[in-house]
């Protein structure tokens, strides 16, 4: 986290003391971003392509269930 400019002095990352963040976007079947999912950790990790695989299927089967619940006729929340 501390190599990349975007969060350089972000105050929840320095409160936190956060030294990992892995991230995918939720993204509905009309391509609308509902927000994202994401990881975070005080130790530094090298996700590598095994967690952006993971947290990208993890959005995936997120957004799949939102939308079951939807033709369902169930709450969102």
């Amino acid at each position: 986290v501390c190599d990349y400019p975007r969060f350089a002095g972000n105050p929840v990352v320095d409160e936190f003391g956060i030294r990992s963040y892995l991230g995918a976007p939720l993204i509905d079947s009309t391509g609308m971003v509902l927000g994202t999912v994401c990881v975070v950790d005080v130790e530094p990790r090298p996700w590598g392509r095994p967690g952006l695989q993971t947290i990208k299927s993890s959005a995936a089967e997120l957004v799949a269930r939102l939308e079951r619940r939807q033709a369902d006729g169930l709450p969102l929340l």
